[in-house]
C-alpha cells in the first residue's frame, strides 16, 4: 500500500529510549510501548519521529527503524545515565532540541503524542509554541506511586502538578484501562478527555514456541514446574511477595519447581540495590536451589521464557497497564497478578489466570499452588489467555485506534483554526 502525504507525528519519550534493550536503566513496558506503537503508525500511513534523551556520547544521535520511523535522540543535560526524578531541570534544553531539530525538516510535525509525565511538560510546552494537539498517556500516576513507596521524592510535588495540568489541557489523555481513567478521576482532576486505547504485544512474535521446544532450548527438564516473573528489580514490582509466595506454595513441597526470575540490571547500576536485597531473601529463604536469575532478556529471549513458564506471576504492587501479562498471555501461559490498575483489565481472573491482594503472600501462595497442581485448568486457562491477547491486544489494532483518534485531534484542531480565523475577520470588519 502506498501513502501519499504522510503526516508527520512526534511520539515524545524523554527517559524511555524506544531504540534501546528492554531491561537496561529505566526501560521497561513505556519504551516498549513507544517503539511498537511508532513501528505499526509508520505502517499505517505517518510518518513517525520518537524523541529522547541522549544518555551517552556513544549513541547514535538517530536510529532508523524503517523508512517512516525513527529515534531521534536530543542532548538535554549532561550525556550520561540520570535517573528519571533528577530531569525535570533539564527539560527547557530538551524542547529546543526539538524546536532546533524540525527547523530542518521539509514539514513540520502535525501532533505529539507524550508519554510519562515529564514527557508532558515537553509536549504541553511545544503543543503552545508550535499550535498543533497533543495527546498523552501516563504510563504511571504520581498520585498512585506515592501511596505504596516509604520515600517521597523531591519532585513529587512537581509530578502531581504537572499531571494535574496535563489531564485538564491537554487534547486528550489515552488511559490504558478502564481502571487507570477512573484513578484519573478520583485522584487528579474530574477535568479533561479521556479516551481508554489499551496496550499491544506482538502476536507474531510471541506463542509462536511450543512448551517442549522452549524448555529444550533453555535446559529446563518436562517435568519441572516453572513459575517466572520478568521486570525490572524495583520494591513496588512486588518480587519480595514472590519469593515469600513460593516459599510458603504448597507446589513446592510435592513438584519439582523452579522460580525464573528475568530482567534487571547488573548490580551496581540503578536497580543493583534492589537486586542484591531479593538476592539476600532468596539466601534467608533457602531458596538458592530452586531459584534462577536469568539477568536481562531481549525480545527474542522473551518468547521462550513465557512459553517455557507455567505460570507467570506479576506481583507489583501497582501497574497501569502490565505488557508483561499480555505477553505471557499471547504465549499460552496463565498470569497470576496483583489485584491492582491494569491488571484487573488484562487478567480475566478464573478465566485467563488468577489475581491476588498485592502484597499478600498467602494470597499469592495458594493461587499459584492452584495453577501449578492443576494442569488440565492451567492448560485451560492458557488457551483462553492467548485468545484474548488475539481479540484485544494486537499493536496494529492498538495503533489503528490511536491513528482514528489522532485524525479526530487533527480535526478538532483545522476547526478551531477555522473558527478562530473567522472571528478576527468578524472583528476586523465591524472595527
Amino acid at each position: 500500500m502506498v501513502f501519499l502525504n504522510r503526516k508527520r507525528l512526534a511520539l515524545i519519550s524523554v527517559h524511555g529510549d524506544p531504540a534501546i534493550e528492554v531491561g537496561k536503566e529505566e526501560a521497561g513496558g513505556q519504551n516498549v510501548y513507544v517503539r511498537n506503537v511508532g513501528e505499526a503508525l509508520s505502517h499505517q500511513g505517518w510518518h513517525v519521529d520518537m524523541f529522547t534523551r541522549r544518555v551517552s556520547a556513544d549513541q547514535a544521535a538517530i536510529v532508523e527503524h524503517n523508512a517512516h520511523c525513527r529515534t531521534i535522540r536530543l542532548t538535554a543535560g549532561p550525556q550520561e545515565f540520570i535517573p528519571r526524578d533528577e530531569i525535570f531541570e533539564f527539560l527547557p534544553e530538551f524542547v529546543q532540541g526539538f524546536l532546533d531539530f524540525q527547523k530542518q525538516l521539509d514539514a513540520p510535525y502535525r501532533l505529539i503524542h507524550s508519554n510519562y509525565w515529564l514527557s508532558s511538560w515537553v509536549g504541553m510546552d511545544l503543543s503552545k509554541k508550535l499550535s498543533i494537539p497533543q495527546a498523552h498517556t501516563y504510563h504511571s500516576l504520581g498520585a498512585v506511586k506515592y501511596k505504596s513507596v516509604s520515600t517521597i521524592p523531591l519532585i513529587a510535588k512537581t509530578r502531581l502538578a504537572v499531571e494535574k495540568t496535563c489531564l485538564e489541557t491537554v487534547n486528550r489523555v489515552v488511559a490504558t484501562s478502564p481502571q487507570e481513567r477512573d484513578h484519573m478521576r478520583s485522584l487528579v482532576s474530574s477535568r479533561g478527555s479521556i479516551d481508554i486505547i489499551p496496550c499491544g504485544t506482538r502476536i507474531d512474535h510471541f506463542g509462536t514456541v511450543t512448551q517442549a521446544d522452549a524448555r529444550q532450548a533453555l535446559g529446563i527438564a518436562p517435568d519441572e514446574k516453572v513459575v517466572l516473573y520478568v521486570g525490572r528489580f524495583d520494591p513496588r514490582k512486588g518480587i519480595e511477595t514472590l519469593l515469600r509466595a513460593v516459599d510458603a506454595c504448597q507446589a513446592r513441597k510435592t513438584e519439582n519447581v523452579r522460580l525464573i526470575i528475568g530482567g534487571g540490571s547488573r548490580p551496581g547500576h540503578s536497580d543493583g540495590d534492589e537486586r542484591e536485597r531479593i538476592e539476600s531473601i532468596v539466601s534467608e529463604l533457602g531458596l538458592e536451589g530452586v531459584t534462577q536469575f536469568a539477568g536481562r532478556l531481549s525480545q527474542d529471549d522473551l518468547p521462550s521464557y513465557y512459553a517455557a513458564a507455567d505460570v507467570c506471576v506479576v506481583p507489583s504492587h501497582y501497574e497501569p497497564f502490565g505488557l508483561v501479562t499480555i505477553e505471557a498471555m499471547a504465549c499460552g501461559t496463565p498470569v497470576v497478578g496483583s489485584d491492582v490498575g491494569g491488571l484487573q483489565f488484562t487478567v480475566v481472573p478464573e478465566r485467563t489466570g488468577l489475581l491476588a491482594p498485592p502484597k499478600d503472600v498467602a494470597a499469592f501462595a495458594a493461587s499459584i499452588d492452584r495453577l501449578l497442581l492443576n494442569p488440565t485448568w492451567r492448560h485451560t486457562l492458557g488457551q483462553a489467555a492467548r485468545k484474548r491477547v488475539e481479540t484485544t491486544f494486537s499493536w496494529d489494532g492498538v495503533a489503528t485506534q490511536l491513528g482514528k483518534l489522532y485524525e479526530v485531534l487533527l480535526e478538532e484542531a483545522s476547526q478551531e483554526a477555522s473558527q478562530e480565523q473567522s472571528s478576527k475577520k468578524l472583528a476586523q470588519a465591524s472595527a
